[in-house]
């Protein structure tokens, strides 16, 4: 099968035309099919079972995922799951220490509490892939919360949130109240907001109850409330992005570092200050009709205006980069992907010694990046490092950034792979000096999990 597509959600979108289902359903499966436009009352039946489809599969995996986390010896209470309730403008958490044991949690959601599972990823494989196809269409950290309310009842007071919140409705339903944010200075906030109390919040703009399978979404900085009406529960999950991706999060990078640049080469900025700037200048001096004043914010203007030559603006996003890269969830492979990776490989113990433990890779071999955004080359001072999801952890920040310092001969090679997906290219085809190079490369990059082949192992 030929794949042309740049994305995880378009290759799997295309895997799902020539694979056969797998045992456990994924959360979206969206069918590709080449016949004409059906009727409008046909388009509409056929929507209508699809949406049914997604509910039926999102609800699977949420329960799934509780189930597991309710059962898995390291759930622990603050950590993985919170107990939490909203009465009379009281937020409170409930949260027991320790682990959390299925008896005490059910006990608590049965006495009218709020469960929020964190990190369902860990627990769900679907969640776990809907969430690594979303983190690269983003290009930004996309995790998850999952919620089940009781009737009757709220679990959360009013707030904000500093991510944008996608919020899907599973099972049951529930009335959400969203609030236009109160000032400027509220729009598209860095920081989440405390918690609110009705009368700080005003009148809603949408106001409505949502059943499963309804999408709402909440921009940063938008109030929000949910509560459960009294003849259904409700389960939802979260999922969120754009969380510190800002302009102002990268300028945060640049600016100091421009700064630094300037000081070592630009002699303006090492000059002196005035002798006597502290006599006209800082707030006591505020209101001072000073031409000294004038002079000096002149000055400042114009080493400002020098600055931005100084920007190291791409060394700064290959930090963000770096940390977006720690912040990845690893690619779900597909069947194809994991009998063609060091994942697949057969090696193993076998009457008493090890076998098939070696792969052969010779210069006709096709390969390709695992899949687009899962290695990126960043600059770290002098060196040159590649940093990679592949390796890292469902669990949020579990492990350290993966990375290893590349070599300066192989740099033009990795970034040959990086440019080339989705097509896959001869390890022949790698600009390195020698045969061996190229073998010895490919080699590095397939055990480490950042490549894999065109033909099964």
């Amino acid at each position: 099968m030929e794949r042309k597509d740049m994305s995880a959600f378009a290759l799997y979108q295309t895997l799902l035309q020539d694979q056969p289902p797998p045992a456990k359903k994924s959360l979206v499966q969206m069918e590709v099919k080449k016949n004409s436009a059906p009727a409008a009352s046909k388009l509409k039946s056929k929507k209508k079972a699809e949406k049914k489809k997604v509910k039926k599969k999102l609800k699977r995996a949420q329960k799934e995922a509780i189930r597991q986390a309710a059962a898995h010896e390291d759930v622990q209470y603050g950590v993985n799951l919170d107990v939490t309730s909203y009465f009379h403008d009281q937020r409170e958490t409930h949260n027991p220490t320790g682990r959390a044991l299925p008896f005490t949690v059910w006990d608590l959601y049965k006495s009218g509490c709020s469960l929020r599972m964190l990190n369902p990823q860990a627990f769900s494989s679907t969640v776990w892939n809907v969430l690594s196809i979303l983190q690269e269409q983003f290009g930004s950290m996309v995790g998850a919360n999952i919620y089940l309310t009781p009737p009757d009842t709220q679990g959360f007071a009013p707030h904000y949130d500093d991510i944008e919140a996608f919020v899907v409705q599973l099972e049951g339903k529930k009335h959400w109240r969203v609030y236009s944010p109160r000032s400027e200075d509220e729009v598209l906030p860095v920081f989440s907001s405390p918690n609110f109390s009705q009368a700080d919040i005003g009148e809603p703009i949408l106001d409505v109850v949502v059943e499963a399978g309804d999408l709402l979404y909440f921009p940063r900085g938008f109030i929000h409330q949910g509560n459960c009406l009294p003849d259904a529960h409700s389960l939802h999950i979260t999922i969120s992005s754009y969380q510190k991706n800002s302009w102002g999060d990268l300028l945060q990078l640049v600016i100091p570092a421009a700064l630094d640049i300037a000081m070592e080469e630009d002699v303006k900025f090492r000059q002196g200050l005035p002798l006597d700037y502290l006599t006209y200048m800082g707030v006591q001096n505020s209101e001072k009709d000073d031409p000294r004043r004038l002079a000096f914010f002149s000055q400042i203007e114009t080493l400002m205006k020098r600055l931005p030559k100084y920007a190291p603006v791409d060394a700064a996003v290959d930090q963000k980069a770096k940390e977006f890269i720690h912040d990845c969830l690893p690619p779900v492979l597909t069947p194809d992907e994991l009998l063609s990776s060091v994942l697949g490989a057969p090696a193993r113990w076998e009457d008493g010694q090890v076998k098939d433990v070696s792969v052969h890779i010779a210069v006709q071999t096709k390969v390709r990046i695992l899949r687009a955004g899962c290695a990126r080359l960043c600059s770290d001072g002098d060196a040159v490092r590649l940093c990679y999801t592949t390796g890292n952890s469902r669990v949020y920040h579990k492990e350290e950034l993966k990375s290893f310092e590349v070599n300066h001969e192989h740099t033009d090679a990795i970034e040959f792979l990086i440019h080339s997906y989705p097509e896959f290219v001869t390890v022949g085809s790698l600009p390195c000096d020698s045969a061996q190079d190229k073998i010895a490369l490919a080699e590095q990059l397939f055990e480490m999990g950042i490549i894999h082949m065109e033909e099964p192992l």
